[in-house]
């Protein structure tokens, strides 16, 4: 389950141990999390990251095929996430310590950077491979970050892409070792700790207001 932890101004967002997949109570945890560091009264900014292979696996379709009943609520409140993390009143990034796949891919791009182990892990939009098609929330987040020819290599491909590939597609900022990945995750972000968190959220929507409105919309 995810865990917070700081060193200020730095909140490091620890996604889990496993495949980080997300279930309705990792959901719920997360956003708890996530409502701890805006609360927060003093200058912040946001690390995710996960302590094993994974940086996340995205939806539990284990869940959901147990579940096809809670579908629509379940993706409804994933969909919030992924427009929360985008819309965050603080500066955030994404150190990707391993394999982000599906929905775990698009919580990394709804961050404002993106930095990736170099050595080790894929980054990949499987949809195309599994027939579940993106939702338009989902489209509309990853192309609201990359360019079309980027959208196209990645969105309908369903290529692994590993870290020097995606840093030169675009789909993450930087690349780290993956002794020195969250320190330089960290470095990224640090000195953007402060801004006034009302007018970061308000230019971050209408930067991405399809995105937010398709995903809030669903």
């Amino acid at each position: 389950m995810p865990a917070l932890r700081t060193e200020a101004p730095v909140f490091v967002l620890d996604l889990g141990d496993d495949e980080n997949r997300f279930s309705p109570s990792w959901l719920e945890t997360a956003h708890s999390l996530l409502d701890t560091v805006v609360a927060h009264p003093d200058p912040a900014v946001l690390v995710t990251t996960g302590s094993g292979k994974f940086y996340s696996n995205g939806l539990d379709l284990e869940w959901l095929t147990a579940h096809s009943d809670q579908a629509g609520k379940y993706v409804a409140d994933v969909h919030e996430l992924l427009a929360r993390v985008l819309t965050l009143g603080v500066h955030t990034v994404a150190a990707i310590n391993g394999h982000a796949f599906g929905a775990g891919a698009m919580l990394a791009m709804a961050h404002d950077f993106r930095v990736m182990r170099a050595d080790r892990g894929y980054f990949c939009f499987p949809e195309a491979d599994i027939n579940i098609p993106f939702t338009p929330g989902m489209a509309a987040l990853i192309q609201g970050k990359l360019t079309p020819a980027a959208a196209v290599a990645s969105m309908t491909t369903g290529r692994r892409f590993g870290g020097t590939d995606a840093r030169d597609l675009g789909l993450v900022d930087a690349v780290a070792e993956e002794s020195a990945l969250l320190e330089y995750a960290a470095d990224v972000v640090r000195p953007l700790a402060g801004k006034d968190r009302g007018t970061l959220t308000a230019i971050k929507t209408t930067m991405f207001t399809p995105a937010v409105t398709a995903l809030r919309s669903e």
